[in-house]
């Protein structure tokens, strides 16, 4: 099985890619670009890990690199201290979307629960928010068909915005 430091160089182009759409997104004055999310991820998948196919590097990039924008805002929240404002609801119909920190961290929590009962799910949803996969792409990292992935993505949706709703309430 190969390791990240073997893979990186396959995948590095595309990761890259999704990286720099998702970095797209952020604010303006945001911090991190494409190649430091990329790199940052990478660091994060460690070089003793290997991974059975093309498909499982990018699940497990999809999420480092999540983790990595989460604990970026994170940090730049802690840094303003004024992370008690309240929130506004938050566009789940419109994922992949440009969020504040505050909408962010409020995504991780609701996607971490959903990842209790619902694992495939929330990794749709990751592969789609977070790496910035089409549906197809994203389907075919889960190895699901499209239709599977587009029924998967609106129960999601759908159990994302029940939970949002309830933390806002």
């Amino acid at each position: 099985m190969p390791s990240p430091a073997e893979l990186l160089p396959q995948v590095y182009a595309e990761l890259r890619r999704l990286a720099g759409a998702k970095v797209r997104h952020e604010p303006a004055g945001h911090s991190l670009d494409a190649t430091a999310l990329v790199h940052e991820a990478f660091v994060r998948l460690g070089g003793e890990r290997a991974f059975a196919t093309r498909n499982d590097f990018l699940r497990a990039a999809a999420v480092a690199m999540r983790r990595v924008l989460i604990d970026h805002a994170r940090a730049k929240q802690a840094d303003k201290r004024g992370g008690g404002a309240a929130r506004d609801p938050l566009p789940i119909d419109l994922l992949p979307a440009r969020l504040p920190d505050d909408q962010l961290f409020a995504l991780t929590d609701a996607l971490d629960r959903l990842a209790d009962t619902h694992p495939p799910h929330a990794e749709l949803v990751s592969l789609r928010f977070f790496a910035g996969l089409t549906m197809d792409e994203a389907a075919d990292a889960l190895g699901v068909s499209p239709a599977t992935a587009d029924r998967m993505w609106a129960y999601a949706r759908a159990r994302l915005k029940v939970a949002l709703d309830a933390d806002r309430g």
